[in-house]
């Protein structure tokens, strides 16, 4: 049998009921397709009058008005756009999926095509009116023509097409709101639906309330104006609406993008954190826009999350969607624009650490920690983000960039030193910071989870590596100490002999608990402190692991003991004598629990730490 071609069949009514239906996640979008269809029929009006001013000279002034007739049960959404002729109503609204804007747009060449501004291209947000109605009435007049024509349809799979009377050009949609869609014929419900995604179209939207038509929109989109020409005080209001915010922005990013790709955006940086910022969805705050008609605020991909802080809107003019404008479809548009609003961002944070130094503090108080993130996460932007990383640092009250740090490092520094802990406070009393105050060494006082993340992920930065203060391998031999500072090494020579016997017993007593018991050399005040191995985890690193079941056995940590200090000198000089054996044991655990608690580790036996404390207190009691 020969090759024949065949055409694919459907069933009208079922397919009518997917595309109503199915499309959209939520009802009240029709009023959305409805009020975007009506916006570019205005367009086409626009556009015709520039060759023939006749079509739009009895009425210029474009709008959109919307009526809701409760006792009739009807919501009405009418334009004074370029209006339809009855076969233009059998061709598009009688043809599902066949768009008349997206034929218009073909139909035109030149500087007309790219100037055009039309948001409907798929020929389907009509019939989301479906969702809430149970007939729909369309009545259309052509701009130019003298007779109107009324499109009528239950949605069932058929509709009609009659004369109609209709003084001036445009288009009147009515809706027969379905029983228990009454929502949607109250007035405080509708201005919701436009504020939410047709505030900022470049049109008048009328509600018409107790027989007043009251405008409902901003009718311009403070984005789309030159930044000359908006005031500190209407970017700020403006601020307050799109995030819902009662402070001020602290930062304000306004550009257009031109060439391959064309968007707008205007982004604030708040000046106080808002309350969700750590929510495990790390959701971004951007809203987009396509032609100043809202899209979404939950467009993944087009913010990174580690600038979840940054509200806004980002206005595109030809970014492709899914035919439902609730998805956008996978495509390298939305990651470029992603690439170029990241760099946008980063380099004017850069200008404001520079410009407004205080100012910035502020800002990096508020939103530091998310930034790190991006240290971690995001290898293409990571040189930026440490550019304008900020840190607390033992140097002082001021916040310090690596670049600061690096110019103040000590001779026989090759390191960038820092320390991780749960807050400022604990971190500065460390005793495991003492040495390096000793010799004037800056360490990094770090004090966010992710800090435990980016830090080996960076490795270095100009050539010095980061290492942590409570490692082993923070050696601080080759650092002379300051001047006017004891030498450790001095005050234990003149009993080397009983401080080495000190650490034969400490290990002997404790070597089912430590990994180790060593000298310290960065000890000067306290008589004993717990680091990590060089080749174990932060200690840090591992308590937040453990306490989010990512580990389930803690390393053995080394315990350091100061030899100048006079508990441990005692303790050595104490050695042979009647009864020090039981005394040196209990201080080896005293000590190490007393280590155990400065790092905020939980004791794994009070009750011996109790004992042990309280003997000790009576031997110093009767002594």
């Amino acid at each position: 049998m020969a090759e024949q071609k065949h055409a694919f069949q459907a069933e009208v009514a079922k397919l009518l009921g997917i595309v109503a239906h199915s499309l959209y996640s939520e009802k009240q979008i029709f009023l959305r397709e409805l009020i975007s269809n009506a916006s570019d029929a205005c367009d086409k009006a626009r556009c015709a009058a520039l060759t023939t001013p006749e079509l739009t000279k009895d009425d210029p002034e474009f709008k959109v008005v919307i009526a809701a007739d409760k006792k009739a049960k009807t919501l009405t959404i009418g334009d004074n756009g370029i209006g339809m002729t009855r076969d233009e109503l059998i061709r598009d609204l009688g043809t599902i999926a066949r768009s008349g804007t997206a034929n218009f747009v073909a139909g035109l060449t030149g500087d007309a095509k790219k100037d055009v501004s039309l948001i409907g291209q798929f020929g389907v947000g009509f019939y989301s009116s479906f969702m809430v109605a149970d007939r729909v009435e369309v009545v259309s007049r052509k701009a130019g023509a003298a007779e109107a024509s009324r499109w009528l349809s239950d949605g069932q799979g058929e509709y009609t097409v009659a004369e109609a009377q209709k003084p001036k050009r445009g288009t009147e949609v009515t809706l027969h709101i379905k029983e228990g869609e009454e929502e949607f014929l109250e007035p405080m419900r509708l201005r919701n639906i436009i504020h939410t995604y047709s505030d900022h179209i470049a049109l008048p939207i009328h509600l018409v309330e107790d027989g007043k038509e009251n405008l409902v929109n901003a009718a311009k989109a403070l984005w789309t104006r030159p930044r000359a020409d908006i005031t500190e005080p209407q970017y700020a209001e403006f601020y307050r609406h799109v995030a819902h915010a009662m402070d001020k922005p602290a930062l304000t990013l306004h550009w257009k993008a031109e060439g391959t790709i064309e968007y707008t955006a205007l982004l604030f940086a708040p000046e106080t954190r808002p309350f969700d910022l750590f929510t495990t969805e790390r959701q971004h705050r951007v809203k987009l826009y396509v032609r100043r008609v809202f899209i979404t605020d939950k467009c993944e991909g087009l913010v990174p999350p580690w600038l979840r802080f940054v509200q806004g809107v980002i206005d595109s003019e030809d970014l492709p969607l899914n035919i439902s404008r609730e998805l956008l479809q996978a495509n390298p548009v939305v990651t470029r624009i992603r690439n170029q609003v990241t760099k946008r961002v980063l380099s004017e944070l850069d200008k404001f650490a520079e410009k407004e130094p205080e100012s910035y503090v502020a800002l990096w108080n508020n939103f530091g920690a998310v930034l790190k993130e991006g240290i971690y996460e995001d290898r293409e932007h990571r040189d930026e983000i440490v550019k304008i990383a900020r840190f607390r640092t033992t140097a002082g009250d001021a916040l310090a960039s690596l670049e600061d740090y690096v110019g103040r490092v000590k001779p026989g520094q090759n390191a960038i030193y820092y320390i991780t802990g749960d807050n400022l406070d604990a971190v500065q009393k460390s005793p495991q910071l003492e040495g390096f105050r000793a010799r004037g060494v800056e360490v990094l006082l770090l004090t966010d989870p992710v800090d435990e993340f980016w830090v080996p992920s960076v490795g270095q930065y100009k050539e010095k590596p980061f290492k942590s203060a409570t490692k082993a391998g923070a050696d601080l031999s080759a650092i002379p100490l300051a001047e006017g500072a004891a030498k450790p090494a001095e005050a234990a020579d003149a009993d080397a002999g009983g401080i080495d016997a000190l650490l034969a017993s400490f290990r002997l007593t404790l070597k089912d608990a430590v990994k180790d018991v060593r000298k310290s050399d960065r000890l000067t005040d306290s008589p004993v402190c717990l680091i990590a191995d060089e080749s174990d985890l932060d200690m840090r690193l591992e308590r937040l692991l453990k306490a989010h079941r990512q580990l389930d056995m803690a390393a053995k940590r080394i315990l350091e003991i100061n030899p100048t200090h006079p508990l441990i000198q005692a303790l050595a000089a104490g050695i042979g004598k009647d009864g020090a054996g039981q005394r040196i044991e209990d201080a080896a655990w005293l000590l190490l629990d007393q280590a155990r608690i400065v790092e905020g580790e939980p004791l794994p036996d009070p009750v011996a730490f109790t004992r042990r404390m309280s003997a000790a207190l009576q031997r110093g009691l009767s002594a």
